[in-house]
């Protein structure tokens, strides 16, 4: 199987490893210019000793070894709890459950021709994107943070809710661009403000709100900018600036 694949990342936690892998060149005619650019199908492999490993619903590929499986309910007990994790998983398109997977042997996720980053916690919190979160050591918990500001929530474009990474261990996260093309920026009681959705990461003492790019109508109007991202405090924001090349918007086709 490793002919298939080379391991371009590998990073080991307290019962796991976790792999990044990438695949040689598919034989899909489809995809011959897309791979002739350089792009490569990568998948996520964790290597369990006696360990167990949260992951983002839907996202096995397969499982060998002595691995149970359990679905849990993250956050909260009883009715409330899962009402609450129901209403959370909708905006931050997560799910309510969480499979584990406990034992001794491999894990695969499902591949994609995004990439993927392995982060590690260090009894810290991070907020990350809308469907960024793949998988986590167990030691990590996995949560929402509200956004505090109405303005953030209705014009941020990351809706009421974004996902929390808390505790300590290793977690796995898909991102739109590679790696090499995102920049970490460190804030130090300073402002940041971003004029689009490629803002992926944040941690430490920083404030979300989404601001006009001028003080008055007129002016945000002209400048051509309208709302903006804005980030406020101390801390660490990752910027993806290419995201748009991969993702381009959408434009509505006119009847």
């Amino acid at each position: 199987m490793s002919e298939m694949f080379d391991v371009v990342e590998s990073v080991q936690g307290a019962a796991a490893r976790f792999d990044i892998l990438r695949y040689k060149p598919l034989q899909v005619a489809s995809l011959y210019n897309a791979q002739k650019a350089g792009a490569r199908l990568h998948q996520v492999r964790v290597t369990l000793q006696n360990g167990s490993v949260i992951t983002e619903a839907g996202a096995l590929s397969f499982a060998k070894g002595h691995i149970t499986a359990d679905n849990s309910i993250g956050g909260g007990k009883g009715a409330a709890g899962l009402l609450k994790n129901l209403a959370s998983s909708v905006l931050t398109q997560e799910s309510t459950f969480k499979p584990s997977y406990t034992g001794s042997g491999e894990v695969y996720l499902e591949p994609s021709f995004d990439h993927f980053l392995l982060y590690q916690l260090n009894n810290e919190e991070i907020i990350v994107d809308k469907g960024m979160f793949v998988a986590c050591e167990s030691s990590v918990t996995v949560g929402v943070a509200a956004q505090k500001s109405i303005s953030a929530a209705l014009k941020g474009g990351e809706g009421l809710f974004q996902t929390s990474l808390k505790g300590y261990g290793l977690v796995v996260l898909l991102s739109p661009v590679p790696a090499h093309e995102i920049m970490k920026l460190q804030l130090n009681n300073e402002r940041l403000q971003v004029d689009g959705n490629f803002a992926i990461l944040r941690n430490g003492n920083i404030s979300f709100t989404v601001e006009r790019s001028a003080k008055s109508i007129v002016g945000s109007m002209t400048s051509g900018e309208g709302y903006l991202q804005t980030f406020t405090g101390t801390g660490t924001v990752w910027v993806a600036p290419t995201y748009s090349i991969y993702h381009p918007p959408v434009v509505p086709q006119r009847p």
